[in-house]
């Protein structure tokens, strides 16, 4: 199977013809290397982000507490998000990196499969997670965390073929 994109227009695939939500039937696609990556990041006071930096958090390692978070949640989509495919996953990794100049965390996730549909979702649940784990775990210090900015990176494998998004959403 091919990365070419299908040169089909775009349509809603989690319905039928009469309009109804139902869950795409995967059995006859091949099974591929899937690859997703997915971004998003959390604001806060630049207090709150030297607690995190600095390991001393009331309730402990920030970011390794929202890594465990993003990868179980990563395996988890399919109980969340209700047409999603439970998939065996290859990988999940979860990166974040302190940015002093805006005040925040950006999380990074990637996830990969070798199997009949993409990893987007499990991607993108990671660093949602991932980002709601921060909040949890900070609120005490700082309510005012803003967490936005989420999206998908890139994607790779299947029939539709890849994507990249643009350096800043175009949205």
């Amino acid at each position: 199977m091919s990365d070419i994109p299908d040169s089909t227009p775009p349509s809603l695939t989690h319905f039928d013809a009469q309009g109804q939500a139902h869950m795409v039937d995967v059995g006859a696609k091949q099974a591929t290397h899937r690859i997703a990556v997915a971004c998003g990041q959390i604001e806060m006071l630049p207090e709150t982000l030297a607690l995190i930096g600095s390991g001393s958090a009331k309730k402990g390692d920030v970011l390794g507490v929202a890594r465990i978070a993003g990868i179980m949640a990563a395996k988890k989509t399919s109980d969340l998000i209700p047409l999603c495919h439970p998939l065996a996953l290859t990988r999940v990794a979860l990166e974040f990196e302190l940015r002093t100049h805006e005040s925040a965390v950006l999380c990074t996730a990637t996830v990969e499969t070798v199997g009949a549909t993409g990893v987007e979702m499990e991607a993108l649940t990671a660093v949602q997670v991932a980002l709601l784990t921060i909040y949890d775990m900070c609120k005490a210090a700082d309510k005012g965390m803003v967490i936005g900015g989420v999206r998908l990176l890139e994607k790779r494998g299947g029939k539709s073929g890849s994507f990249l998004a643009p350096a800043s959403p175009a949205r």
